[in-house]
């Protein structure tokens, strides 16, 4: 079975302003006002913690552990409730997705998001049947970017090392995805701190149009070399 994993925020789907939602929401909750956007919107892969102190930094703000903890669980219990108001699947995903599996290709998703919110996202995007595994940070003893995350998700996802590749947005993805010996599709649209030409990617797609069976394939057969985007 020749499989592709991809990263979920800021690869598969735009949380970027549910997530942002929720973060001036935590900040409102001090007496702070919202964060500016592109200061927060690198945190994003770091997870909600990371985002959370950065809008207290901006703000001034620095808090006990403990009052951070809280501040967390005020995230996350209003996100869930949120998660899907504004966030989108990038444009094409789901006609290339359609095309890959018309030609027998299988989806995974290997994403540090909690597994519980991954699911429930996807499922109200109508798209969680679609992937025959979901790992979460909370699914592996180490996530990504330790490649045993990338390589849990293959296995539960039915697939093998050798016939699988990674698509993602994010340095922990690309170094998950080399550790692991699986080629890796680099976007440069999502949420990466570092121009996605700087982590070397086997190949940047600039849209999910460039996702073309004849590109993945190709990818498998040169296994790490680069293949060309036509």
């Amino acid at each position: 079975m020749s499989l592709i994993v991809f990263d979920l925020d800021g690869t598969l789907v735009d949380t970027a302003p549910d997530l942002l939602a929720t973060l001036d929401h935590v900040l409102g909750d001090r007496g702070l006002p919202p964060a500016p956007r592109e200061r927060i919107m690198p945190c994003i892969s770091r997870g909600a913690r990371a985002m959370i102190e950065e809008g207290l930094k901006l703000s001034g703000r620095k808090v006990a552990p403990k009052e951070l903890d809280r501040l967390l669980e005020v995230f996350l219990a209003h996100y869930e409730e949120h998660i899907c108001v504004e966030s989108r699947p990038f444009p094409g995903l789901v006609s290339a997705l359609d095309t890959l599996d018309a030609q027998g290709w299988s989806f995974a998703v290997c994403t540090n998001k909690r597994v519980g919110m991954s699911k429930l996202l996807l499922d109200q995007l109508g798209l969680l049947n679609r992937f025959q595994a979901v790992l979460g940070a909370d699914s592996v003893a180490k996530r990504k970017p330790d490649p045993a995350h990338l390589l849990e998700t293959i296995e539960a996802a039915g697939g093998e090392p050798d016939a699988a590749l990674m698509v993602g947005d994010s340095a922990a993805d690309i170094a998950a995805a080399r550790a692991a010996f699986v080629p890796v599709i680099g976007v440069p649209f999502g949420y990466t701190t570092k121009p996605m030409a700087e982590l070397r990617p086997d190949v940047i797609i600039d849209s999910y149009s460039q996702l073309t069976p004849a590109l993945a394939a190709r990818l498998l057969e040169t296994r790490g070399g680069s293949a060309a985007v036509e």
